[in-house]
């Protein structure tokens, strides 16, 4: 069986792919390291979560994609050369974050104190921290550093402000969640727009 895209799946990926390009400009450099501190990471975060690990996944792709052709999708940049750059294992890690906090997010239930502490673990470890598998390694090879170097431009600066990130999307989602589920919001079920074989 192939995958089925709903009108309303595709509408919301592209308006989450939106969010993370207007919050791309949201960024401080640190002088320091080719990394700067942004909330076009707390995208993620809300994407799967909200749009559950298909949707989520293909929200962010579409934004790596539309980069790698070259439209300015970062902050005003685009182009191969941004993600072969320093920066570039974050920004190819963006799909496959999202794809895991939307696959976590869907088996937390309930509204109360617990399903706050699983969701925001979920969106920290498997949002947050995922970007930091693939970046940190990447920013060591093309930056040609060593792990100490590689984890103070591309790690220690920034998990606490990406923790604080994680509350404030945890706090988003479970508000949302409890109007519209992942697959409400999607229209799991509703108007298809084309399968894929």
């Amino acid at each position: 069986m192939g995958v089925q895209f709903t009108v309303r799946g595709v509408v919301f990926s592209a308006l989450f792919a939106a969010l993370l390009v207007v919050l791309s400009y949201v960024n401080i450099n640190l002088g320091f390291s080719p990394v700067p501190i942004t909330l076009s990471n707390m995208t993620i975060l809300l994407a799967g979560a909200m749009l559950g690990p298909f949707y989520g996944f293909f929200s962010m792709a579409l934004v790596v994609i539309l980069t790698l052709i070259g439209l300015p999708m970062w902050h005003g940049t685009g182009g191969i050369g941004l993600v072969a750059g320093p920066t570039g294992g974050f920004i190819v890690m963006y799909p496959v974050a999202a794809f895991l906090v939307g696959w976590a997010a869907n088996r937390i239930k309930g509204r109360g104190v617990a399903a706050h502490i699983q969701m925001l673990l979920v969106t920290f470890i498997l949002g947050s921290l995922t970007l930091y598998v693939g970046g940190v390694p990447w920013l060591k090879i093309v930056a040609g550093l060593s792990w100490n170097d590689a984890l103070v431009g591309g790690f220690y600066p920034f998990w606490p402000g990406d923790l604080a990130k994680a509350v404030v999307a945890t706090a988003i989602v479970l508000q949302v969640r409890n109007v519209y589920t992942p697959q409400r919001l999607v229209g799991k079920g509703g108007s298809k727009v084309v399968t894929l074989n």
